[in-house]
């Protein structure tokens, strides 16, 4: 009994120092880590910076960013920094909704803008009951060696209905070192597209210019317009969207524009889930 209880001992010091070191190695890692979940017919896209802040734009649909989020984050470790919601559409607010019940969520970014589904309900009555950042363009998130941009809305949706939720998308553009940009356009429409390359010729504060764009609905033809693909001027583009989704995400068009600009094109529905790490 007593060789059986030092064993015990010692395994769990084993195992509390592997859990440690495995913490420290994940908190040393200087690195910025973009990734485009896989999550089926919606978005998800988790962020850690060099100075490991996590930061989780959309949840997808269901429960599937959980899995997503544990795989990323080091074991018993549950806090994120940041959460955007772009819209409160059930394939992006679904998974936030669980990840403010499982994880230690600091801040939440949104537009406020009112849904009609059950699931937007929820979302609204538990960000309203904790609190939450209304999301309005010329906002900046910013450390040391990465900010975000606000670029969309202009003007606050909050506590709003809107006849479509896409046009009222958090429109966020990420900056790491001046050396590498990515632009998330959430489900925005052609007609946001134009609205951000007016407010671009206003201002010369206003860059659209990236690296890696997030495409706009899935990769549908209402959005990715050839005047703002030439704006951004992306070496990569991300389209999220399921696998033999019911709406032909992404449509030809809008891969025949991205062909076009030589746009090398990663989509979720054929490789899973596609990983920047700089």
């Amino acid at each position: 009994m007593k060789d059986r209880k030092i064993l015990i001992f010692l395994l769990s010091l084993l195992v509390a120092n592997v859990l440690t070191w495995n913490l420290l190695f994940y908190l040393r890692e200087d690195n910025l880590r973009v990734v485009f979940f896989d999550v089926g017919q919606g978005d998800a896209v988790f962020i850690k910076t060099p100075q490991n802040h996590h930061i989780l734009i959309d949840g997808g649909p269901g429960s599937k960013v959980l899995e997503k989020i544990g795989k990323e984050l080091p074991f018993l470790y549950n806090s994120i920094d940041l959460v955007i919601l772009t819209h409160p559409h059930d394939d992006h607010v679904s998974g936030l909704i669980e990840v403010l019940k499982r994880h230690n969520v600091e801040e939440v970014v949104c537009s406020g803008v009112l849904g009609d589904s059950a699931v937007s309900k929820r979302w609204h009555s538990i960000i309203k009951e904790r609190g939450y950042r209304v999301a309005t363009a010329g906002q900046r998130i910013s450390t040391d060696r990465f900010y975000i941009d606000i670029l969309f809305p202009v003007e606050s949706f909050e506590n709003e209905k809107v006849s479509d939720l896409n046009t009222a998308s958090v429109i966020s553009r990420l900056v790491y070192e001046d050396k590498v940009s990515f632009l998330f356009m959430g489900d925005a429409y052609k007609e946001q597209e134009r609205e951000l390359l007016s407010y671009r010729e206003k201002s010369e504060f206003f860059s659209l210019d990236s690296d890696v764009l997030k495409v706009g609905h899935h990769g549908s033809r209402t959005s990715t317009a050839k005047d703002f693909l030439q704006a951004v001027s992306p070496k990569v583009a991300v389209i999220m969207s399921g696998e033999d989704n019911r709406f032909g995400h992404p449509h030809k068009e809008t891969l025949n524009a991205l062909e076009k600009f030589n746009v090398k094109v990663m989509r979720t529905d054929k490789k899973g889930d596609v990983i920047f790490l700089f």
